[in-house]
């Protein structure tokens, strides 16, 4: 008997949307302290990109398949599409607006993944 291993891509997408809003939020409130520790790689662009590019993937994939295979209802992509336009715009803003745009973008895409976990669990029963 083999175990079958499933990733669950809206538990993922959660994950790195609460870890992006985290690093967002709270990397603000101890830049003071971070030259003295050696971590600047953590305001690095580039760091900063690749998860904006993971909560994409892992966002297209779970809301695509929970679309396609489960419950045909738009209402997550448009929550995510909502989400991730403020993430792009905190990006593009040079993050002034970090305290709105970052928090408007968790909640629309936690949301959006937790709103697709529930409409799939329950066309699935």
């Amino acid at each position: 008997m083999s175990i079958r291993t499933r990733i669950n891509y809206d538990r993922l997408g959660i994950f790195t949307s609460v870890a992006c809003a985290i690093h967002c939020t709270l990397l603000p409130l101890f830049i003071s302290s971070i030259p003295f520790l050696g971590i600047d790689i953590l305001e690095h662009e580039g760091v900063e990109w690749c998860i904006i590019l993971l909560a994409l993937l892992f966002g297209v994939l779970s809301l695509y398949h929970g679309y396609k295979q489960h419950h045909h209802k738009l209402f997550p992509l448009l929550l995510f599409g909502i989400g991730f336009t403020f993430l792009i715009l905190n990006q593009l803003t040079y993050e002034r607006l970090i305290y709105l745009f970052i928090p408007a973008s968790a909640v629309c895409i936690i949301s959006a993944h937790s709103l697709n976990l529930f409409y799939s669990r329950k066309t699935q029963k």
